[in-house]
């Protein structure tokens, strides 16, 4: 654990990213193989189940530190984070455990079938024998809370460096259903894993936003023109009889789309497809509230499934019969997706509409109209590109419409965590409903270091109420809030949700009478 809460240190006091890749080769070239495949699991994502409930850490915590539970209040909303706070509050240890990451995992595991009195055994006797730091990452790691900001290009970089292998190569082998306690850290690293089973997805190949003038890119006939549509980005595959559904966060989402799970079984071959997850309905994309109300269900009525019915819009095939298509060129592979679905005729799996146009100015009036059809914009793919693994500019772009905006008034903040846990940094907005005002939206991002200084101020100073580690403030302060979406939700008291709302700028030139009204804001819902 010493060298792995040595490299959590080296990581946090740090925004380079250079700096972070030479942390984690360091730590690389130190730790056991056991270690380096946990990581990796950890950084990846592949957390394990929280074990023990945190408010007996909570509990076990006050028993050891004799503090009355409004000082623990205080000092976490201060704070901002349990794991934090608990490592804090405890007094100093009084003997040195030395462990391993993978021992440490290995404990925390075994757990699951503990009682409660054996898990506070455990909990207490590891709290006396770990420093400050060592205590919040293992804090963490119990409550399941584990995460660092740590990019997923930035780490595969760093194992690029590290081992020689092709970036591509790595990011393929580390997604997938591999655990780490079945796997050795030379397989992963050396993509011995690679197809040991029918599930293991490609990485995406992505986009960056469109950065050059449309003329700069060349001639209209050089690109395929798609719509940018706002769903889940999933790889569907095909192997052996088998199906499996994987989203670009890398989750395995196969149980939530049951119906394209039996049209893909009836289809012929074996295939990977690349595609767009959306809510369809009578011909139209629904909004994407709608898709989210089936998103991490355990069960799907037959009442769901007919009223928020799914279709797949696909871009690409990356593999058939076996065969890697990725660096064919994409109107091969588009020709032969064609040919994929024309003999199968799918019903809820459709081909991306591939958009017609003469010259750049007319599909700068397409992009402007796409929005009436619930698209977020346009994507732009060389035709001669290969499907890359992550992005590479210049082959693929996205070229997205303008955001939408309102002016709502800030009621709510909530202090920050890590370098930011002494400022508020977490908002939440309000619009007008009649004569009172009704939450819509939350934002975390979108003002300057001084700005958020300066509104934590105005919270210390003009805090109503507390609510655990939230304030309740004077509807004074006015901000401007894009976001990519709107549709009617129950999430807010408003009854409609913003996607993606982030913060664009303090309108300090204006007053909470100037904000925007709630009847007027749903208007803008297709």
């Amino acid at each position: 654990m010493k060298h792995f809460a040595e490299l959590i240190n080296a990581l946090e006091s740090t925004n380079k990213t250079n700096a972070k890749i030479d942390a984690i080769i360091d730590y690389l070239e130190r730790a056991p193989d056991e270690d380096k495949v946990w990581f990796i699991a950890l950084f990846t994502g592949k957390r394990p189940k929280r074990n023990v409930n945190t408010n007996y850490m909570k509990e076990w915590a006050l028993e050891i530190t004799k503090l009355p539970f409004w000082l623990f209040q205080e000092s976490y909303s201060s704070v901002g984070d349990l794991g934090e706070t608990l490592s804090l509050i405890l007094p100093p240890p009084s003997e040195k455990i030395e462990k391993t990451l993978s021992e440490w995992m290995k404990d925390i595991l075994n757990l699951k079938n503990k009682t409660e009195i054996e898990k506070k055994e455990f909990v207490l006797q590891s709290w006396n024998g770990l420093d400050y730091t060592e205590r919040l990452i293992f804090n963490k790691l119990l409550g399941g809370s584990f995460r660092i900001g740590v990019s997923s290009k930035t780490l595969i970089n760093a194992l690029t460096k590290f081992s020689d292998q092709e970036s591509s190569t790595l990011m393929h082998s580390l997604m997938g259903k591999w655990q780490p306690e079945e796997i050795s850290f030379k397989e992963l690293i050396s993509a011995e894993n690679i197809n040991p089973d029918n599930s293991k997805p490609y990485p995406f190949c992505l986009a960056y936003p469109l950065e050059k003038k449309l003329e700069e890119l060349g001639t209209p006939d050089e690109w395929q023109i798609e719509y940018k549509w706002d769903g889940i980005r999933g790889q569907i595959i095909k192997r052996n009889g088998e199906v499996f559904i994987w989203s670009r966060g890398e989750e395995l989402v196969t149980e939530q789309f049951p119906e394209i799970v039996e049209t893909i079984k009836m289809m012929n071959g074996n295939f990977v497809l690349d595609g767009e997850i959306l809510a369809v309905k009578d011909g139209k994309v629904l909004n994407f509230n709608e898709l989210q109300k089936r998103l991490n269900r355990k069960t799907l009525t037959k009442k769901m499934l007919s009223e928020i019915p799914i279709e797949v819009f696909t871009y690409d095939l990356l593999e058939l019969e076996g065969t890697d298509l990725r660096e064919k060129p994409i109107f091969a592979r588009r020709a032969m997706l064609e040919e994929l679905l024309l003999n199968e005729n799918p019903e809820n799996i459709k081909l991306s509409q591939v958009i017609n146009f003469e010259n750049w100015e007319d599909l700068n009036q397409i992009r402007e109209n796409s929005r009436e059809i619930n698209s977020e914009g346009l994507m732009l793919k060389q035709k001669n590109s290969p499907y890359h693994s992550g992005r590479k500019k210049g082959d693929w772009w996205k070229w997205k419409i303008n955001p939408l905006t309102i002016d709502a008034v800030l009621i709510y903040a909530q202090k920050g965590s890590g370098r930011r846990s002494a400022y508020y940094t977490d908002y939440t907005f309000a619009v007008k409903n009649e004569d009172k005002l009704v939450t819509i939206a939350k934002a975390y991002s979108g003002l300057t270091d001084k700005e958020i200084m300066e509104v934590s101020k105005f919270v210390n100073k003009n805090a109503i109420e507390k609510f655990g580690p939230v304030r309740t403030v004077k509807a004074e302060l006015v901000f401007e809030i894009a976001f990519e979406g709107i549709g009617f939700s129950n999430r807010h008291k408003s009854g409609v949700a913003l996607r993606f709302p982030r913060i664009v700028r303090w309108r300090k030139d204006k007053t909470v009478d100037e904000i925007d009204d709630l009847e007027e804001i749903k208007k803008l819902i297709q």
